[in-house]
């Protein structure tokens, strides 16, 4: 692999909030180990990939601006490897995540799709809604307010028009799923998985793992969980994964968000080694096309 150059494209810290020290981490971490393998890894900021000609044929990235993700879309079409995909970011805004995992059949809450100026009292209602979760739809969330925890349909419509007058036209409202709340993190083709109780662990992004509180140790499937959570990236097309779900008290596991290369800040050190074979094996696959 001495021969095979990698485009490391850093996430831009608007994209980071709350994490920017362990996104970067867990990207060097496995940057390092492409290198220990033999690989040639060069480092780009998001604004430095948007601007350059990128040389390199495979490409290695976090990225979540607009333009960065519309960029790797254009390389992987024209041939070149990205890992993760543009094609599989893009899939990860939630809009298009909610619709892609329903249509799919992979567990996942009761959702309505909306545009944010809708009077929606009568839909959560009909749809028996009570308490809910009100998330952008259009793209990645960027600060605490792009996600919304309601109690009930009056204050989710209060909410709704906050975001209209913010600037974002769509959003997705959840149905609140009472359980343990479980964080999950992932590696395609490779036989890494982890996941814990965020809550329990002191793990927070807005803090709003004290909705659910303190886990309850719930039984479940573990196996189900992995087979669901890998079912769902290769569905959106992530290589490298993670999220979040909720275990309700039968047992029942339903996936509640879906991110492409999270800051696996628990396990960085376990993944790394993994995330870089994902990204050999991988190249291997590309070469032989």
């Amino acid at each position: 692999m001495a021969e095979i150059e990698i485009a490391g494209v850093m996430r831009a810290g608007a994209y980071s909030p709350n994490h920017i020290g362990n996104d970067t981490a867990i990207f060097n971490a496995a940057a390092d180990q492409l290198r220990k393998r033999g690989c040639v890894v060069n480092i780009y900021s998001e604004d430095k990939f948007r601007e350059e000609d990128i040389k390199e044929p495979v490409i290695m990235d976090m990225c979540r601006e607009q333009a960065s993700i519309a960029k790797l879309q254009a390389l992987e079409e024209r041939g070149k490897l990205v890992i993760n995909s543009g094609f599989g970011i893009e899939n990860c805004t939630r809009e298009r995540m909610t619709r892609i995992l329903l249509g799919n059949k992979i567990p996942y809450p009761d959702s309505l799709i909306v545009n944010t100026n809708e009077n929606v009292i009568d839909d959560l209602r009909e749809s028996g809604f009570s308490s809910c979760w009100i998330k952008r739809g259009d793209f990645h969330a960027m600060h605490k307010e792009d996600v919304s925890y309601c109690r009930h349909p009056e204050e989710a419509q209060d909410v709704l028009h906050e975001y209209f007058y913010r600037g974002i036209k769509r959003a997705v409202i959840n149905r609140h799923l009472v359980g343990d709340l479980i964080k999950f993190y992932g590696v395609s083709g490779q036989p890494f998985f982890y996941w814990f109780y965020p809550f329990d662990e002191g793990h927070s992004k807005y803090g709003y793992e004290a909705v659910n509180g303190k886990s309850r140790g719930l039984h479940f499937d573990e196996q189900h969980l992995r087979d669901i959570c890998q079912q769902a990236a290769d569905i959106l097309d992530v290589r490298i994964y993670g999220g979040d779900c909720i275990v309700d008290p039968d047992g029942t596991i339903r996936i509640i968000d879906f991110n492409d290369w999270p800051s696996f800040a628990p396990c960085r050190n376990e993944a790394a080694p993994y995330i870089a074979k994902c990204v050999l094996a991988a190249i291997k696959e590309w070469k032989k096309r």
